[in-house]
């Protein structure tokens, strides 16, 4: 009997010692020499994620990873995805990664003022992006942002999440537009935008380059705008030199020296900023402006004032 109990308590010594050491080594650091990416399958067994581990370096023992996963019962809530782990990282922390799911997230950036076309490719030759990217989508139904995805994601449903946002936010911001703008439509708004975000880099102008627009459309007047003449001939690529005379005098649809008010379509797909400043344009009277040569635009009422301002910056070229 005395035999016996020595016998047992040994073993629940063995058993206790056991239990720390693998409490310890569970949460020891890892023997990665460097950062790891792994794809975990749908449907991979808890021995095959530990063989996968064990093969690239993320853990030292497959059977142990195993052993420890399934002691903490934790063996079915392992996700599949892409994951990333850091140097060193402990079993501990691969496990905690695996059941949060915290899977790679990559981004793609569509640029303000990227025709539909410009941004399906980008989203086309994206190489983490998986499958057909289906028909190219209307000009200006494209929010440009930088977006997050897990690979997997399609290249369809990567633009019908852009096109998704774009609903959105116009959605929320037509809502709340200024009383009495010129555009009587979401449509128009962002065809408008469109207008707005090519003719000015400058976050600053766009509200004032909106209400120029604004103040022409409601008088009459043509918008004369030179990025609907490119749009026109080239569909939003660069034009390759100055815009010529027969070129500003060429009746394409999309001519706002030629066409009486908006353009048939967006010219590109516009940026937040643009939308906004069209559904808010600021105050004003004027109805002209040109570039400073300097980066700005000059804005005035008058035309008298306006050819003086053509003047000034044709000379500054010219001394350039």
């Amino acid at each position: 009997m005395l035999r016996f109990l020595a016998f047992l308590i040994v073993l629940i010594a063995v058993a206790g010692g056991a239990w720390v050491w693998e409490q310890e080594n569970f949460a020891e650091p890892g023997p990665s020499q460097s950062y790891q990416v792994l794809m975990i399958k749908p449907g991979e067994h808890v021995g095959a994620i530990a063989q996968q581990l064990q093969d690239q370096g993320v853990v030292n023992s497959a059977l142990l990873y195993q052993v420890g996963v399934r002691m903490r019962g934790e063996q079915g809530a392992l996700k599949a995805g892409e994951y990333g782990f850091a140097t060193h990282a402990s079993m501990q922390d691969v496990t905690d990664i695996l059941v949060t799911g915290k899977s790679i997230e990559h981004k793609i950036t569509a640029a303000e003022g990227l025709t539909s076309q410009m941004i399906y490719d980008i989203v086309k030759n994206d190489p983490v992006l998986v499958g057909d990217a289906g028909p190219v989508p209307a000009e200006g139904t494209l929010l440009p942002e930088t977006y997050l995805f897990t690979r997997g994601m399609t290249r369809s449903a990567m633009l019908a999440k852009m096109h998704d946002a774009q609903v959105r936010f116009i959605n929320t911001h037509w809502a709340a537009r200024a009383p009495n703008i010129a555009v009587i439509s979401p449509e128009e708004a962002v065809t408008l935008a469109s207008v707005v975000e090519k003719e000015t880099a400058l976050a600053e102008e766009r509200r004032h380059i909106a209400s120029v627009f604004e103040n022409r459309l409601r008088r009459g007047i043509k918008m004369q705008s030179d990025p609907t003449i490119i749009y026109g001939i080239t569909r939003g690529y660069p034009l390759g030199h100055g815009i010529r005379m027969s070129e500003l005098n060429g009746a394409t649809p999309y001519n706002t020296y030629v066409i009486a008010g908006l353009p048939p379509t967006p010219i590109c797909n516009p940026g937040k900023d643009a939308i906004a400043a069209v559904l808010d344009p600021e105050q004003t009277n004027d109805l002209y402006f040109v570039a400073t040569g300097q980066g700005g635009h000059v804005f005035t009422s008058s035309l008298v004032e306006h050819e003086k301002n053509v003047a000034k910056l044709r000379q500054l070229e010219h001394a350039h």
